[in-house]
């Protein structure tokens, strides 16, 4: 295991289980099927824990292309790494969008609405105005990063400060944040926040001979790229302006 195989393996993992959950939900004939915003939003929690359970120890467990860019623009992450981080990232999230294909198969097949065929893969907006869609990711990208950079390990101690390493309870954390932010900021895009959630699978989307699937939404598919990306780069201009010594 390398900090790159780690990125790709926890990615794939998040994406298999959170993309699974909205296959599981929207696909026709699913035991899932119509049962709701609430389970994809905690099913979604608990991927991005799994994933970073995984990754965690090796890589720190980005699993986002624009957590890698937030911290190397706010926290010192080595430049050099991050083009390789990404393409791990979206090689995980090409693969787990697969898996999430050949899980369902049957499914898919089934399903006659192309817009749901397409959901498990891509997210859409629930109204399609480009620049109110634009600044959601913004937001709920910013809200991400900036919450992410505050958070702190557990220690013992007030005089001696100790340490304490809480092994994989470490990413319920990030867990709860991406739940939240599911919760209260995902219903008008779906919250992306992740260029590598969502140009990976759309990809996969695109190649992938699926019975009567339609086209990939690729006008639509920078959205989820540059609005996080700018919110990203915001939170993490924000936090260093916070803590200007």
């Amino acid at each position: 295991m390398n900090a790159y195989l780690a990125e790709f393996i926890g990615t794939a993992l998040m994406i298999l289980l959170g993309n699974g959950v909205v296959a599981n939900v929207v696909l026709k004939g699913t035991k899932g099927n119509n049962s709701g915003w609430i389970v994809i939003t905690t099913a979604w929690a608990l991927a991005v824990f799994v994933g970073v359970v995984v990754a965690g120890p090796h890589s720190g467990a980005h699993l986002n292309p624009i957590v890698t860019l937030g911290l190397a623009i706010g926290k010192g992450f080595d430049w050099a790494k991050v083009p390789f981080y990404i393409i791990a990232q979206i090689s995980g999230a090409m693969f787990g969008a697969l898996l999430v294909w050949i899980t369902y198969k049957d499914h898919f097949d089934a399903t006659d609405d192309r817009s749901l065929k397409a959901a498990p893969f891509a997210t859409a907006p629930a109204i399609r105005n480009k620049i109110s869609n634009l600044f959601s990711e913004i937001i709920g990208t910013f809200v991400l990063i900036f919450v992410i950079f505050y958070f702190t390990d557990a220690t013992l101690g007030t005089k001696e400060v100790t340490p304490i390493g809480l092994g994989s309870m470490g990413a319920i954390p990030v867990a709860f944040l991406v739940w939240v932010i599911g919760l209260a900021l995902g219903g008008t895009t779906g919250y992306a926040i992740n260029p590598a959630r969502d140009l990976g699978p759309r990809i996969i989307h695109s190649l992938i001979p699926m019975k009567g699937k339609g086209d990939s939404d690729w006008s639509y598919a920078w959205v989820p790229i540059v609005g996080p990306i700018i919110g990203s780069t915001l939170a993490a201009l924000a936090f260093l302006a916070l803590n200007i010594k």
